[in-house]
């Protein structure tokens, strides 16, 4: 294609909000440019920094934070020879996931992780009077804004989470009732999980032919096991993920990854999907979850008077998903887990964006003697991890004083090996981080114990990392029920090596 035929890719004179012709390479209009004033006509090229192949006037701009060069033609370039690559612009997909105190957090937090994976613009909204919410394992999260503020936005797509009596509460929010069903009456994406579909959906007529509004017959859906029977329509509750129109239901925790990633297609298409599914470590369908143990050791509480006590470190810029997952799956287990923080406040900005409060500061909680103490990932921090002293000594006295210790993601690598924690052990990690490992041999496995120590791969293999936790403590039964109440299948722990 010659650039001729890319004539007036872009035509204002204004800088924010301006409008730009329709093409196929802009579908709509510039986000938030800043900058001096542009000049028709322009090119522009962000993927490869330029347009090659003319001279130009060439001007910078910050467009969401990214870097762009503009070209306007120059009386030389009548004729200029073809660009090899030019990128589609648009707006970044806008995404409501209300929240309320009770929400499920792994549901509300994976959906909003994935889809800004994806590129999208995710608003987390509370429903409460405060912005801070507490959920249903007693995370601390904190919102972006109230909902009192999106009521005269419009969303692609609106995403609400799981959890009792959280799927309640955001049942009874009029100003969310009045946006999902103006979506559902504008065609466009609305989406429940666990009880949500339910609790909301079909209390607000959105799920029941009967009842329904004529422009929002959404018949087919599924929701957790323990309230499909609320669901007019029950053939397709024993679906992971059921897409009837635009309205799209999943069924708990378990599924929601799958939940989220089928979100990803509906906006932005399968290839979109496959790129954000490969870094989550998702399991694939065929293969069981299943964790391997090698040096088995029995684990055992300090005291089994008191219940066992864990402490999940997390610092800005540690990857929401997997601090949530932990935290949750391994509370539903009864047991006592503190999350302090390595930064000088409570206040912590995930990888993702997600703000999460912590219950102390590291530094306040030192002292104190955990059964276990569990690392989650992300970057940059398991960086910030690394380089606390204060967590160095607790982890020192973790390991010396023969307490269960463990990481996921980059964390084995980052945190853990430079230390020596790994020294003599098979552990896993992150791929793009498992040639720091010293022990080679089970690199690929989902989840690794050796002895006293547990690592995992990634966001989506983080919940069989916490039951195979919880199955080493409390058994297989245990762990089990849990999986099944998160409608996640779960595999007893496979002992390659018994301790010697």
């Amino acid at each position: 294609m010659a650039v001729k035929q890319m004539m007036h890719v872009l035509t204002c004179t204004g800088i924010a909000d301006s409008p730009i012709a329709p093409t196929i390479f802009v579908q709509s209009r510039f986000p938030q440019i800043s900058g001096t004033s542009l000049k028709s006509p322009l090119f522009v090229n962000p993927v490869l920094g330029k347009c090659g192949g003319f001279t130009g006037t060439e001007e910078r701009f910050r467009l969401k934070g990214k870097n762009f060069q503009f070209f306007s033609l120059s009386s030389s370039s009548s004729s200029p020879s073809p660009i090899t690559s030019m990128a589609v612009l648009t707006d970044p997909k806008q995404v409501l996931v209300p929240i309320a105190n009770d929400t499920e957090e792994m549901e509300a937090v994976i959906v909003a992780d994935v889809l800004r994976r994806a590129g999208a613009d995710v608003t987390i909204a509370s429903v409460e009077s405060e912005l801070q919410i507490l959920a249903s394992r007693k995370v601390n999260l904190v919102a972006d804004t109230h909902i009192a503020s999106c009521e005269s936005h419009q969303y692609d797509l609106i995403v609400l989470p799981g959890g009792m009596p959280g799927a309640e509460r955001l049942r009874d929010t009029p100003a969310l009732q009045k946006l999902v069903q103006a979506q559902a009456e504008q065609k466009r994406l609305f989406a429940a999980v666990c009880a949500a579909p339910a609790v909301a959906l079909q209390t607000w007529g959105l799920l029941d032919g009967l009842k329904a509004p004529a422009f929002c017959v959404f018949n087919q859906a599924t929701c957790h096991p323990s309230f499909s029977e609320k669901l007019a329509n029950q053939e397709a509750t024993g679906s992971t993920v059921v897409q009837d129109g635009q309205a799209t239901t999943s069924r708990g925790p378990g599924t929601c990854f799958e939940f989220a990633l089928s979100l990803v297609e509906q906006l932005y298409g399968k290839e979109k999907m496959d790129e954000i599914s490969k870094p989550l470590m998702i399991r694939p369908e065929k293969v069981k979850p299943s964790a391997e143990e090698y040096n088995s050791l029995e684990w055992k509480g300090r005291d089994a008077s008191k219940a066992f006590r864990v402490l999940v470190p997390v610092a800005d810029g540690v990857e929401e998903m997997e601090a949530v997952i932990i935290i949750d799956v391994l509370r539903r287990a009864g047991f006592d887990v503190v999350v302090a923080s390595v930064e000088k406040k409570l206040e912590i900005v995930a990888s993702r964006k997600v703000k999460i409060v912590a219950d102390a500061l590291l530094e306040d909680v030192e002292t104190l003697e955990f059964n276990a103490i569990i690392l989650p990932g992300g970057m940059p921090g398991a960086e910030r991890l690394c380089n606390c002293d204060t967590l160095t000594r607790v982890l020192r006295k973790q390991v010396d004083s023969k307490g269960i210790f463990g990481a996921i993601c980059a964390s084995p690598a980052v945190v853990l090996e430079p230390k020596g924690f790994l020294k003599g052990k098979k552990a896993t990690s992150f791929p793009s981080f498992s040639k720091a490992l010293p022990d080679q041999s089970a690199v690929d496995a989902r989840v690794v114990i050796d002895g006293l120590l547990v690592t995992s791969r990634g966001p989506g293999t983080a919940m069989e990392f916490a039951l195979a936790i919880v199955e080493k403590v409390l058994g297989f039964e245990k762990a089990s029920s849990l999986a099944d109440a998160m409608v996640l299948p779960y595999t007893k722990i496979s002992v390659k090596q018994m301790c010697h």
